[in-house]
This record gives C-alpha cells, sequence and structure tokens, in this order.
C-alpha cells in the first residue's frame, strides 16, 4: 500500500460567513453605525444651543416659538464698538490675568511644599490645598461681600472698632482677583502637586553635584521641569476665570466693573432685551475662550518633558530648616482666607438678628445671636422646594450625563464605529463655550423646540447633562482606556453576548469611575449656578438659585446665610464620597 502526499491547495473560495474567524476582536459590525444616532444626540444637546447663539447673532429677531429670524445682518456686531463693551474686555483680560498669576503662585507655592519640603503638617497642607473647592466659587463671593463690603463689612467693621478706617472694598478689581484667586488656586495646586510627585530627581542631582546651591537648582531645575504643569494650569484657569460669571457678578457689578459675561447678562435682562447683541457679543467670548485653548494645545504640544523613567522614582525632599514655620503659616493663612473667614462670616451673618452691625460690641447686647435663622431656613416652604428641586435634578442629570458619557466612552475607545472621532469632539465642545452663552443658547432651543420641556425640571436636567457632558465623557473614558478589553472579549469568545459581556464584565470593572463620575456630575450639577439662572421659572427654582436670589434681593440675609451654610455642608458631603469610594478602591486593590 502505498502513500501519496499532496500538498494542499490555497483555497480561492470566500469563507463561510460565521467560519473565517473563530472570534472577532471588537463588538460586532452592528457597532458600525451606532456612533451615528450617538452623535445625533450629543450634538442636538450641544451644537443646537450653540447654532441658535450664532443664528442670533447675523439675525434681525430673536429665535423665539414660530418666529425664527433668516433675516441675516452684521448690524448687531456694532455693539462690539460700544464703549461698554471694550471696557467688558479690558476688565475681562485684566481680571483674568492677575487672578491666573495669583492662582498659580499659592497653588504653586503648596503644591511645591506638599510634594517636595519638608514642612510641617503635610497632611493638612495637602487638605489645604483642595478644600476650597469644596466651596462653591459664588458661596465664597457672596461670603466675602458680607466680610469685605465697604460700607458694612465685617472686616471694615473690625477696623473702625479700633479707631481706623476700613481699608477693604471687596467690589473693586483687586477685590475680585482675590477672590478668583483664592478658589482657583486648587487647580493650579491639583495638576503641579501630580508632576512634582512623580518629577525624576536625576537632574536636580545632577545639578548638586556640579555645585548648583538648593535654591537655584530649584529655579534652574525643577521649576522648567514642572513648566508643562505650569503652563497647563495656567491657561485652563485663564479660561474658567475668563468666562466666569457668578463671581464677577456678585463683586464686580456692584462696583460699577462689568466683564464681558455680565455684560452679556446685562443685555439679556436689559428692556426691551438686547438678544441679538447679547449673542454676537457671545460669539465673540466664545472666540476668545476657543483661541485661548487651541494656543494652550499648541504650547503643550511643541513641549516635551520627560520627568518619568521605569526606574523607581523617589523625588528628593527638601528641607526648609528656620522656614519650616514661614511655610505653614502661609499655608495658614490661605486656609483662613478661603475657608475659615467666609465660613464665620457666613455663621455670623446667620446668627445675628439684627442685619446691622455698627460694632462687634453690639453682639454681646442681649439678644443680639440666635440661632432660629437656621431653623427657619430649613423648615420654610422654598427651602424644602428648592433642595427637593436640586436633589432631583442633580440626581436625574447625573444619571443620564453618565449613561450618555459610558455610551459615548465605549463607542470612541471600544469600536469601530463611523464618526466616532467626532463624537469626541462634540462631547468636549461644551468646554469652550462660556456657561453664560450655553444657557442663553439653551434657553432659545427649548423655547423653540415644539417638545414642553421649558418650565419644568426636565430642562434643567438637559441642560445639566449638556454643560457636564466634557467632565462625564473624560471621567469614564479615562477608565475605559485603563481597562484591558480582552476581558470582555473572552467572554464573547465563550458564547456571552456583547451586551451581556458589556453588562456582567465591562462595567463591573469600571464600577469605581462610573461611580465616581455619577457622584462628580452630581456634585457639579448641585453647585452649578448659571445655566439654571437662564432655564428656571418659579417652580422650578433649585438651592443655588434661591440662595443667588436671597443675596441679591437682600431682604433676607440671615436666611440666606443659613441657607448657603447648609448648602455648604451638602457640597461638603457630596465631595467627600467620591474620595472614600477612591480610598476603598485603593484598599482593595493594594
Amino acid at each position: 500500500m502505498s502513500t501519496t502526499l499532496v500538498k494542499p491547495e490555497a483555497s480561492t473560495a470566500e469563507p463561510r460567513r460565521g467560519t473565517r474567524r473563530p472570534f472577532r476582536r471588537g463588538p460586532g459590525r452592528w457597532t458600525r453605525l451606532v456612533g451615528l444616532p450617538l452623535l445625533a444626540a450629543v450634538g442636538f444637546l450641544v451644537l443646537v444651543p450653540a447654532g441658535f447663539i450664532v443664528l442670533a447673532a447675523f439675525s434681525e429677531k430673536v429665535p423665539r416659538p414660530g418666529s425664527i429670524g433668516l433675516d441675516l445682518t452684521v448690524d448687531n456686531f456694532r455693539v462690539l464698538a460700544d464703549a461698554g463693551v471694550l471696557e467688558a474686555a479690558g476688565n475681562s483680560v485684566l481680571i483674568a490675568v492677575c487672578a491666573t498669576v495669583s492662582a498659580l503662585v499659592i497653588g504653586g507655592f503648596l503644591a511645591f511644599v506638599t510634594a517636595r519640603t519638608d514642612i510641617r503638617c503635610k497632611s493638612f497642607v495637602f487638605l489645604i490645598g483642595l478644600m476650597p473647592m469644596f466651596l462653591p466659587s459664588y458661596v465664597g463671593a457672596l461670603a466675602w461681600a458680607i466680610l469685605g463690603s465697604p460700607g458694612a463689612g465685617l472686616i471694615n467693621t473690625g477696623f473702625r472698632d479700633l479707631g481706623m478706617t476700613g481699608p477693604v472694598d471687596i467690589y473693586s478689581v483687586p477685590g475680585v482677583v482675590m477672590v478668583m484667586a483664592l478658589y482657583y488656586a486648587p487647580y493650579a495646586f491639583l495638576m503641579m502637586h501630580s508632576a512634582m510627585s512623580m518629577m525624576n530627581p536625576d537632574l536636580e542631582d545632577a545639578a548638586g553635584t556640579h555645585g548648583g546651591s538648593t535654591w537655584r537648582t530649584v529655579r534652574s531645575v525643577t521649576l522648567p521641569l514642572a513648566l508643562p504643569a505650569i503652563l497647563g494650569s495656567g491657561l485652563l484657569i485663564f479660561v474658567l476665570i475668563f468666562e466666569n460669571f457668578a463671581v464677577s457678578q456678585v463683586l464686580a457689578s456692584p462696583g460699577g466693573i462689568n466683564t464681558l459675561p455680565t455684560f452679556v447678562y446685562t443685555l439679556m435682562n436689559a428692556t426691551p432685551s438686547r438678544g441679538n447683541e447679547a449673542a454676537a457679543v457671545a460669539v465673540v467670548l466664545v472666540a476668545a475662550v476657543v483661541a485661548v485653548t487651541l494656543a494652550q494645545r499648541r504650547v503643550l504640544a511643541k513641549r516635551s518633558f520627560t520627568t518619568v523613567s521605569g526606574k523607581g522614582v523617589k523625588p528628593r525632599t527638601l528641607r526648609l530648616g528656620r522656614l519650616r514655620t514661614p511655610a505653614l503659616l502661609a499655608a495658614l493663612l490661605y486656609f483662613v482666607l478661603s475657608i475659615v473667614a467666609p465660613l464665620l462670616g457666613l455663621l455670623l451673618s446667620a446668627v445675628r438678628t439684627s442685619p446691622y452691625m455698627s460694632s462687634f460690641g453690639s453682639l454681646t447686647e442681649p439678644g443680639a445671636l440666635n440661632i432660629t435663622s437656621f431653623v427657619t431656613a430649613v423648615t420654610s416652604d422654598a427651602f424644602v422646594k428648592a433642595a427637593g428641586n436640586s436633589v432631583l435634578v442633580s440626581l436625574l442629570a447625573a444619571l443620564g450625563g453618565t449613561v450618555l458619557a459610558f455610551l459615548a466612552g465605549y463607542v470612541v475607545y471600544r469600536t469601530k464605529a463611523v464618526a466616532r472621532g467626532a463624537l469626541e469632539t462634540v462631547s468636549m465642545i461644551p468646554l469652550a463655550i462660556p456657561a453664560v452663552v450655553l444657557g442663553i443658547g439653551l434657553l432659545w432651543t427649548w423655547l423653540v423646540m415644539p417638545v414642553p420641556v421649558y418650565g419644568t425640571l426636565w430642562v434643567l436636567i438637559i441642560g445639566f447633562v449638556a454643560v457636564q457632558m466634557p467632565q462625564g465623557f473624560r471621567g469614564i473614558a479615562s477608565a475605559i482606556q485603563s481597562t484591558d478589553r480582552d476581558l470582555e472579549d473572552s467572554a464573547v469568545l465563550l458564547g456571552a453576548p456583547r451586551l451581556r459581556a458589556i453588562s456582567f464584565v465591562t462595567l463591573p470593572l469600571l464600577r469605581v469611575a462610573v461611580s465616581s463620575t455619577f457622584l462628580l456630575l452630581l456634585m457639579l450639577s448641585m453647585r452649578e449656578l448659571t445655566v439654571p439662572l437662564f432655564l428656571y421659572t418659579t417652580d422650578t427654582e433649585t438651592l443655588s438659585i434661591a440662595i443667588y436670589d436671597q443675596f441679591e434681593n437682600g431682604g433676607a440675609l440671615r436666611e440666606a446665610s443659613a441657607t448657603a451654610l447648609v448648602y455648604c455642608l451638602i457640597m461638603f458631603v457630596l465631595s467627600y464620597l467620591p474620595r472614600r469610594l477612591g480610598a476603598k478602591k485603593g484598599a482593595h486593590g493594594a
């Protein structure tokens, strides 16, 4: 019996469907199109409001139900030659530049002493760098209005008690700059602390070996190595302050100082409303923010600083010597100005029976102090309703935002879907649109749309989801990028449908990131003021709006201060939860 070996011929026939590959990476062919409806949904939330702003800027009519003006004109941009606009633009730039530099100095100092030195109470100083983030900036501004008002401010009252003239005027450019710097310094602290903690000490050791003194090494090596973090945080803070509306409205407007966001708000609330001109100014405001954002990317893209290698990294610890105590005192001064003094000011305003106080000695009079304002504030129908609205809107907005962010992040980073790049770009667009501009766009959008959501809580939920889309997307996307997809694919290989694999493998793996994103969006929704300012009605008032209205009207300062303190307590709890979850994650992972 003979055997002939025959070389098998290469088959030219297409393999049968389903037998080409026993396993195919990726969720499947259907996901090629799943990005399109998702892009349409996110685009509708973000691009339609922005489109109404552009349309109104070039139209003779403000978008209204049943009347969208298509008579294009550029006359609205004549408002840019108005002296008020030029003055507001100059003030915005001046405040943003000065406050950014101040915030960088504060945040950089705290980051350096906690990451690279042997400062006393290092853990507490680290918390000092973070704690101002727990206090919404506009609540801090309201508190500083109580402390630093040139007439009845508590600080000036104290100086008058000592026989001196009150030196503080918070309703001035230096006052606005100080408050902005206090509450945006944590952004610089976080970014610089991370960079300095991971810095490779080899270059610093080399500088020391060649005779460089400690401070010369810091100036010539350490700070240049931290330059990307300094530039990145500086440009981010500049954009955030440039588009800030709440602090400027509380502190700058009473002093007759207009900024571009407050100027847009003033045009919208003029009688008759100058919505088209407001839209024209808003377009310029967006263009400025986009230009700065692009400059940020361009500057950082040109630089490459390698400070972390594959070797273990242990940054050098600089001994402060006699400067340990002064450094701690400087950190405590920031803690007092950003947290202690504002909260004490709110507390004193809440427990004082008389809204007027000529001197601190009057506080010792019988009946000068009581705490009934807290009971009055938290048991009032307005508080209960506003608190209920805030909690309901924040929960639903955080839930909707988390689900949408997860879907967008999954499609962008786990599929080959069509237009996934466009989906990522559109998801990040709200970061470049000031909240005051997006608020106007959302107002016009939901006034025009034949969907009866304006005047309900749903319009607030939709607005919050749109505004916070970048934060939700980045929180989920970074977790998806750091999670190996082979685990999910293994489940599919073993026969599980893709959706089942996502539900029982991917989601449990991302549960910490998803829950942290949910809590982050919940906190941001609770503290959001600018967007609901354009969308709320008397039936849909939230806590942030209630506090703002109470302070603006000035008729119930005690209750407003008490409500603000309760609000801060709620914010602190919401801010604390993600840290606890993070700690549990670290413990489990250890």
